[in-house]
């Protein structure tokens, strides 16, 4: 099966995953995010994985891809559930930073048009206090645009779901086929029943 339709759809598509992963790996390292972190980290493992799967014909790593995909829709799923508060979640918790820190998503403070007013020096109370009392101006407040970034990650990945279990059924089918001509067949599906050695050192004799 040469690099075409699905395959190289499926090549294409792991790799601006990768891209766009890598993106948002930054930005929630310098939220310091560490659930993100984490499972964008899983996420680029399984994606490369998947990525080699398809390159080098091997059904099993497109398969754990797959898998994988569901539940990165999950994962995001919940993402934006958490920043648009649903039920009782709250974007203000420290749920995604395993409550080790107070750090929030990075473009809460550098959003897009966003504009940062610092606290007087005399109105600090201590070292551990915010460096900023507010932030206005955001044309996109930063939840919606965490939002944007789960939604675009789950789009690629239900595309890549589809591709990968379309590429899937192609290796099996190929591999089927390959089996019914005698592919993996030891021996050749036409041979010519060679005589016994036996017959061959058989004297002959001639007639008078």
């Amino acid at each position: 099966m040469g690099c075409c339709g699905g395959r190289c759809s499926l090549i294409f598509l792991c790799t601006f995953q990768l891209m766009v992963t890598l993106e948002r790996q930054v930005f929630d390292f310098l939220g310091y995010q560490w659930a993100p972190i984490l499972a964008n980290f899983f996420h680029i493992i399984i994606v490369i994985l998947g990525l080699f799967g398809t390159i080098q014909y091997r059904p099993r790593y497109i398969v754990v891809y797959a898998v994988w995909t569901a539940v990165w829709v999950a994962w995001n799923v919940f993402i934006i559930c958490f920043y648009l508060e649903v039920g009782d979640l709250s974007k203000e918790s420290d749920l995604l930073t395993f409550n080790i820190s107070a750090h929030h998503s990075w473009w809460s403070e550098h959003g897009p048009g966003c504009v940062r007013k610092k606290m007087p020096p005399g109105e600090v109370r201590g070292s551990d206090s915010q460096a900023y009392i507010s932030v206005m101006g955001c044309l996109l407040e930063y939840q919606y645009i965490e939002v944007l970034h789960s939604a675009f990650q789950i789009l690629i990945a239900l595309l890549g779901f589809v591709y990968a279990c379309y590429v899937i059924s192609a290796f099996t089918e190929e591999e089927d086929s390959f089996d019914f001509i005698g592919g993996f067949d030891p021996f050749p599906l036409y041979h010519v029943n060679e005589k016994p050695s036996h017959l061959l050192l058989k004297p002959m004799y001639l007639s008078t």
